[in-house]
């Protein structure tokens, strides 16, 4: 499912998209690197796509979801953390 909504500014699609319960991702297609990064910086989601499809993915790029879409992140640095358990050890020598 695809959800577009015509808009009249940046801020607007911000909101939008801040205020929904879904948060996996979110992307923005434009020329203007200052509506780009506020994008980036603003939007509370996983994942944010400027100016490419939502399928680019590499195995390194961790993948996953805020809000109401998922917990945590799946990728191969977050599956072999998953398979271990850290320590925290304080040794004073003194």
């Amino acid at each position: 499912m695809v959800v577009i909504n015509k808009v009249g500014s940046v801020e607007e699609a911000v909101s939008y998209v801040n205020d929904s319960r879904f948060g996996l991702q979110a992307g923005i297609y434009t020329n203007n690197i200052k509506n780009a990064l506020k994008a980036v910086n603003e939007l509370y989601v996983g994942r944010v796509i400027v100016n490419d499809v939502p399928t680019f993915r590499v195995d390194q790029m961790p993948y996953g979801g805020v809000k109401n879409s998922g917990t945590g992140r799946v990728g191969v640095k977050y599956a072999v953390e998953e398979m271990k358990e850290m320590k925290l050890v304080v040794w004073n020598q003194s």
